[in-house]
């Protein structure tokens, strides 16, 4: 029986000042200190913290520490994921990413929204709105996930921007806020000579 109490989605709720969600949320930040002072290379002893910690987790998946969330159960991460150093997910609502998904240093992903109204904000009302990333995206240095965004599969989305909107696929986006620039074409696979080195 699931006992972990549930967040609305889309919705006004009592997220702050609330002990059922502050106790999994303290629960989480120990398997999170636990798993950042591992050594970074031990990824048997990683793994299972990681197996305990998130919803989902598919095979080859890399979280350099140190790696941040809020309850982890709400996380899923497909095949041949990495991130890089200092991942932030407060996960709230569901956090979705696909296979081959590569993050950059100094992310973060939140699905956590406070109310524009100050009496609701001061009362610790907010709000939780899922995030999904697709197959083959790669998220650049510094950015900036917010609540609700999609990213489509394949697409690029360029350090430091801040994704406010749902980006499609098969495109590099980049800025703050976060647009479209160009399609990923087939002229993209000649970009870079290739190493003929031994």
């Amino acid at each position: 029986m699931n006992d972990k109490p549930v967040v609305p989605i889309n919705c006004l709720f009592q997220g702050c000042y609330n002990p059922a969600f502050e106790a999994e949320i303290s629960k989480c930040k120990d398997k999170c200190y636990k798993y950042n002072q591992l050594n970074p290379n031990d990824r048997e002893a990683q793994r299972r913290i990681l197996a305990e910690l998130l919803g989902q987790m598919g095979e080859n998946v890399i979280f350099t520490p140190p790696f941040w969330c809020d309850y982890g159960y709400n996380i899923s991460v497909g095949d041949y994921f990495y991130s890089n150093h200092n991942l932030i997910i407060t996960d709230g609502a569901r956090v979705t990413f696909g296979n081959h998904v590569f993050i950059a240093p100094n992310c973060c992903f939140t699905t956590a929204e406070h109310p524009v109204d100050p009496e609701q904000r001061k009362a610790g009302l907010e709000i939780a709105k899922p995030i999904t990333v697709g197959d083959n995206v790669w998220i650049g240095a510094g950015t900036t996930v917010l609540a609700g965004v999609t990213i489509g599969d394949n697409s690029i989305i360029g350090a430091g921007s801040v994704v406010s909107k749902s980006i499609p696929a098969n495109v590099v986006a980049v800025g703050v806020p976060c647009r479209v620039m160009r399609e990923i074409t087939e002229a993209d696979k000649y970009r870079y000579p290739l190493y003929q080195g031994n």
